[in-house]
């Protein structure tokens, strides 16, 4: 299983922010299956003011370009992208066209960055 982590931003709107929230809790279910579908076993996303931070957990083949061919191709998703646009904004530092952007990993506490001999 891999680990991916991501970040987004929403618009800085409480209400915004509030609809976005309320999007989530009723997750329409054909995009919770198509989540499902290309790999995702798993998918948390945690919320700092505007600051959106997604944690998947996915399948060791897992593909960001196979699930965003399998996404271009399903209209729900479509809609779905396209409603939840209206509530996020990119990264100030992101290219044009990039939403969620990957994180790097800088530390994980049980793995050591030395090794002695």
């Amino acid at each position: 299983m891999k680990r991916y982590c991501l970040a987004l931003d929403l618009k800085h709107d409480p209400a915004l922010i509030s609809a976005y929230e309320q999007w989530h809790k009723e997750l329409w279910p054909e995009i919770r299956q198509s989540i499902l579908d290309s790999g995702i076993k798993q998918m948390e996303i945690y919320r700092l003011q505007n600051r959106l931070f997604m944690i998947m957990e996915t399948v060791d083949d897992f593909s960001f370009e196979r699930k965003a061919s399998m996404d271009a191709a399903n209209v729900l998703v479509q809609e779905w992208e396209a409603l939840m646009w209206k509530y996020q904004q990119a990264l100030p530092f992101a290219k044009p066209g990039e939403k969620w952007m990957l994180m790097e990993k800088i530390f994980e506490l049980n793995q050591t960055a030395w090794t002695s001999n």
